[in-house]
């Protein structure tokens, strides 16, 4: 079984719904939804009072994209004909977390865009400029320009204290609509193995979110923001009940980076991974019982100058048992560049071995996560991206 087969399987389960990335709307209408009620909701005004105390936090984004002219060859005349794309509109939703006019939103929302709107609670339209983004873990900085009258930042909360069946609030521009609140619970936490990103540990909610509320908030009983609103499993293109939110304790240390030097750096070793299964142990006849596989290596990048081949198998980074992919690829990525990280390996002859590794800087996009896109593609049409297109 090749790398981009093992992604491909792992990916099976979650083409039965798609995933869908919410920073854009489908060309149909919006469906109405009607939430059941919930038993045990506080009936003092706390909810309302927290969705009122948030809505002020969260704006509504818009983005421009103007394609490149083509030039049409015109059969029947010796003079070609220059044709203007149709500009692509876009809207989506962000979150103010600073006083000085910065906006927390997912780098999906304002990939490509030419020109950035947001605009407030009260209706001012403003101009925006991207300060820094971060595709791997599709989160995005934005900052105000000119003059904005006095913002109310939203209060980062800890999501690792959120437990499961909390109550939570998500507030965006869900279907273009409008700015509105749902409610719901915390379905799942620490969710790494979706398929969305490149880093995942996803919040799940059932709170109604839909294509538009990319980059909404979604906070607590104490207004408080505990996750950034990302993506939905559906199989119609809106919510059903399964969305995904990335943790304000992910999303923090990324936007202070992103504050502070523009771009997220992060640790590469050049390697394509997967977690030993039942079945890579048989087809591959692995020297391991558990950890992580290597299928491939990048012939240029860190790995490929040390004594790792491809069917090792990774059991421990710097003595922390590695169990499943996730964990090294966040452990490698969370490493800075240049830092020199020892792997302890088990090749395929059943002999261990300490491996030591100095990391290069990941690129934007590596030639495997390409190479697996393209795959992806042709293989999992219905995962993908959806765009928020005018009519």
């Amino acid at each position: 079984m090749s790398m981009h087969t093992l992604r491909n399987t792992l990916f099976a389960a979650a083409a039965a719904f798609g995933f869908v990335g919410l920073g854009a709307a489908i060309h149909a209408g919006p469906s109405i939804a009607h939430a059941s009620p919930m038993a045990g909701i506080p009936t003092d005004g706390t909810i309302a009072d927290v969705a009122e105390h948030t809505v002020d936090s969260v704006v509504n984004i818009s983005t421009m994209h103007q394609g490149k002219a083509q030039v049409m060859f015109d059969p029947f005349s010796n003079d070609d004909e220059t044709v203007q794309p149709r500009p692509e509109m876009a809207k989506g939703s962000g979150v103010i977390v600073t006083a000085s006019g910065r906006i927390l939103t997912n780098a999906h929302v304002v990939d490509n865009a030419d020109t950035i709107k947001v605009t407030l609670q009260d209706g001012t339209e403003l101009e925006a400029k991207v300060v820094g983004k971060d595709v791997h873990a599709d989160l995005a900085v934005l900052q105000l320009k000119g003059k904005f009258p006095t913002l109310k930042p939203i209060t980062f909360g800890d999501s690792s204290a959120m437990r499961l069946g909390d109550i939570v609030l998500a507030v965006g521009d869900g279907l273009g609509v409008g700015k509105s609140v749902s409610m719901g619970i915390i379905s799942a936490k620490g969710l790494t193995h979706v398929g969305i990103e490149d880093y995942e540990d996803f919040i799940q909610t059932d709170a109604a979110i839909n294509p538009g509320n990319s980059g909404g908030a979604l906070v607590n009983l104490k207004g408080e923001l505990v996750g950034i609103n990302t993506a939905i499993a559906s199989r119609s293109g809106g919510s059903q009940g399964i969305g995904f939110a990335i943790p304000s304790n992910m999303a923090k240390p990324i936007m202070d980076e992103l504050v502070k030097n523009g771009k997220v750096s992060r640790g590469y070793l050049g390697v394509t991974i997967g977690t030993v299964t039942p079945g890579l142990l048989k087809e591959h006849k692995l020297g391991a019982q558990e950890g992580v596989f290597v299928g491939a290596i990048d012939p240029r990048g860190p790995a490929a100058r040390t004594g790792l081949s491809e069917g090792d198998v990774i059991v421990a980074l710097a003595g922390k048992p590695m169990k499943n992919d996730s964990e090294l690829r966040s452990a490698i990525a969370a490493a800075k560049p240049g830092t020199v990280v020892e792997l302890d390996v088990v090749h395929q002859d059943g002999q261990h071995a300490t491996i030591k590794a100095k990391l290069g800087e990941l690129p934007d996009k590596s030639r495997e996560q390409e190479m697996e896109e393209q795959q992806q593609q042709q293989q999992q049409p219905s995962i993908r991206r959806w765009e928020w297109h005018s009519p």
